[in-house]
């Protein structure tokens, strides 16, 4: 489990301050809207009542018949319209009080649904993945891909209180403005794939779906308990209540196994597995016909959900009924390594280009990318003066614009760009490499001035990253390529191959892997 990293300051609304974080279950929300539409008079109860949003006007939209539905799942303990929830709400859900959470769009999924009727995906975005920022809210160009919403948000209501707007009317407007930076982001970031719809709920809503369709199964491969979030569930299938899928959604740590090291991705994957045993559970009983049930979820609907102004509920679900079942996979995108940004929280690092071409071949073909038949080469089969690997750099000099520089270079010389970062001062420059790269990071240490080499585990195969240590400063030769900017731009990289989001012992799937889930039947998690 990785250590939270300090918090920025800004408005309560904004950003939490506790450590404990919410995970919205926001793709239930589209299922909440889908069964709303069953029949006419529930879809006028709904569509009379339902909050939209301008957010995607003037957006581009999917051709060929594609819809893609964007879930936000925002981090907050009021409802849409910015109002507290019932005590005996927060007492259930163990999450603090109205002052607590804010606005983190801590669950990010994309669903989408092909035109011809090919089999439907989802894409979970990490909450916590480093990412460039559209538009630069509240001043900030870069941040955790969760943040983008707050931001705007808090940007925004500070221009509105100088105008004297408050209450109700900023918070919305207010809202408006965090919905268009965290869609634009999270376009920009997947390569600018269309979003045609999206769906935002609060917290509550999760709890309010679970009240009405429990009990429900779901499965888990180890014993597995932790106070924090109350999680207590026993290996294999069983039956779990409202407050207890709370917690089995929200669980990131075990404090009875050590052994069992939790992450965000393994959280992400816990919510899949929960919609895949929802859909599974609902198909099977009479859900959809309960005319009871279907008027509770549409007050949830009213209450904690948020749609843009273009969605037809009635559409939405004629698409649920499409995708549940085997007809819908879930993927969770990979992340290269665990660092801290220059503020010292802790993030995600991504290798963006990857991101985006696994991302295309997803949308473009539905399934998990194929393993590339002629294998790139490694240091034991290829030149090693060739560069074909990606370099990272982390700054680690106390000099500012050391990683830049550096990457520069690299790229110059043919490198494929990676991330820049900051991480905790060191004394001497070093590359490190994955095991059996030696030949590959010798190239680069002596292009960059003979400086030392180390082999980590922990380092992406085909990957190379440079540590700038104290005193450290580029050869002639090296100075010159940053400088020229005679770099051609690289070709894509070949997409992220899948695997099981089932897999990987007791352990997991590794969270350098894009995983896979299929939505059929109960999938058994971490």
């Amino acid at each position: 489990m990785r250590p939270e990293g300090p918090v920025r300051a800004t408005s309560d609304a904004a950003r939490p301050r506790r450590r404990r974080r919410w995970w919205v279950l926001g793709i239930v929300a589209a299922l909440v809207v889908a069964l709303g539409g069953y029949g006419a008079f529930q879809y006028h109860l709904l569509d009379s009542g339902i909050r939209r949003s301008s957010a995607l006007a003037g957006t581009t939209q999917s051709s060929h018949g594609d819809t893609n539905l964007l879930v936000m799942g925002l981090d907050s303990r009021l409802d849409e319209n910015g109002d507290p929830l019932p005590q005996t709400m927060y007492a259930a859900l163990h999450t603090g009080d109205a002052s607590h959470g804010g606005l983190n769009a801590n669950v990010l999924m994309l669903v989408h649904i092909p035109g011809d009727g090919g089999r439907a995906t989802a894409i979970s975005i990490p909450r916590d993945d480093y990412v460039d920022f559209v538009g630069c809210p509240d001043g900030e160009c870069k941040g955790k891909i969760k943040e983008a919403y707050g931001l705007a948000y808090d940007q925004e209501q500070r221009r509105l209180a100088k105008q004297g707007v408050k209450g109700h009317a900023a918070n919305q407007q207010a809202r408006e403005a965090g919905r268009k930076t965290e869609i634009a982001t999270v376009r920009q970031f997947l390569g600018g794939v269309p979003i045609d719809h999206f769906v935002e709920v609060t917290m509550a809503a999760f709890y309010q779906i679970a009240q009405n369709v429990q009990p429900i199964q779901v499965c888990v491969k180890e014993n597995t308990q932790d106070k924090f979030s109350g999680a207590n569930f026993h290996a294999g299938l069983q039956e779990i209540n409202a407050s207890q899928a709370v917690a089995f959604v929200r669980q990131r740590r075990d404090t009875v196994h050590p052994d069992l090291q939790f992450t965000d991705l393994d959280r992400s994957r816990r919510q899949q597995a929960f919609i895949a045993s929802l859909f599974h559970q609902l198909k099977q009983a009479d859900t959809f016909i309960n005319p009871g049930t279907i008027s509770s979820l549409i007050n949830v609907a009213k209450q904690n959900t948020a749609i843009d102004a273009g969605l037809d509920p009635i559409g939405l679900a004629r698409d649920a009924s499409a995708i549940s079942g085997g007809n819908l996979h879930f993927f969770t995108l990979p992340v290269q390594r665990f660092g801290f940004d220059p503020l010292g929280q802790s993030v995600n690092f991504v290798d963006v280009p990857v991101i985006r071409s696994t991302v295309h071949a997803i949308l473009t073909t539905g399934n998990a990318p194929a393993a590339s038949a002629t294998p790139r080469p490694s240091a034991s089969t290829g030149s090693a003066a060739t560069p074909d690997r990606k370099v990272d750099v982390i700054n680690e000099s106390g000099v500012s614009g050391q990683a830049r520089l550096v990457l520069r270079a690299a790229v110059a010389k043919g490198y494929r760009q990676g991330l820049t970062s900051t991480g905790i001062r060191r004394v001497s420059s070093v590359v490190d490499y994955a095991p059996g790269d030696s030949a590959a990071a010798q190239s680069l240490a002596t292009f960059l001035g003979g400086i030392q080499i180390r082999e980590r585990a922990s380092t992406p195969a085909g990957s190379l990253i440079v540590r700038v240590g104290d005193g450290f400063t580029l050869p002639a030769g090296a100075a010159a390529s940053a400088a020229s900017g005679s770099a051609t731009t690289a070709p894509a990289p070949p997409p992220a191959t899948a695997v099981s989001a089932v897999g990987g012992g007791r352990a997991g799937p590794p969270p350098t892997a894009l995983t896979d889930l299929s939505g059929g039947g109960i999938p058994c998690v971490k």
